[in-house]
């Protein structure tokens, strides 16, 4: 339940809590591949797919920073790890972050994850388990799942492009159809986001 006092999480807050820098590219990739914007290109590289964000749909509400950074970035083909030295993603991170640590979510030093901030992931994982099929998550809450549980939602939601995009160590895996979602209804990074009471009720290193 929401009061007054809650804070709302957006999915990108979500995975650079859970798991750094790299958990939130890994979101927006995500997020982008399934508005239909982003693509895997070859093994390891990712690619835009050609379509603006307006022209698949996603002029309302508009990108939010880092996604639209990542989506600049890959201009070019690259892979995860360019991306994360990306200027315009490195510097879309670290506005990220400071929203983060404004709410009391996070520390200047190691381990960087605040009481709140491991309160708030305990919180949500408990009101959000992972899903153990595709079936199982709406489409607008595919990309909080992934945000959450990263590599673990990447198998159920998402495996063969994420195998073939780098996300995911190549192992077994296996999918049957592709997963997209519509537009988001709300604003933010897509999907519902996630709520969790303040700092006190809400709720190492990355």
């Amino acid at each position: 339940m929401r009061h007054d006092s809650s804070v709302r999480l957006q999915p990108y807050e979500v995975a650079l809590l859970r798991g750094g820098p790299r958990a939130a590219v890994m979101t927006a990739v995500v997020d982008l591949h399934l508005r239909g914007v982003v693509e895997a290109g070859r093994p390891g590289r990712l690619r835009t797919s050609g379509a603006s964000p307006e022209a698949a749909g996603q002029a309302t509400p508009p990108l939010p920073p880092l996604a639209e950074a990542v989506r600049t970035a890959l201009e070019r083909p690259a892979g995860l790890p360019e991306l994360l030295v990306h200027p315009a993603v490195r510097r879309a991170l670290a506005e990220l972050v400071r929203g983060v640590r404004s709410a009391g979510m996070m520390r200047l030093l190691p381990p960087h994850r605040s009481r709140a901030g491991r309160n708030a992931l305990r919180a949500l994982r408990a009101e959000h388990p992972l899903p153990a099929h595709r079936k199982d998550v709406p489409p607008d809450d595919a990309v909080p799942a992934v945000a959450l549980y990263g590599e673990q939602a990447l198998h159920v939601l998402v495996p063969r492009f994420a195998l073939r995009a780098g996300l995911l160590p190549r192992a077994g895996v296996t999918d049957d159809k592709p997963f997209h979602r519509r537009a988001p209804r709300g604003g933010g990074s897509g999907g519902s986001g996630y709520y969790c009471g303040g700092a006190t009720s809400c709720g190492g290193s990355y």
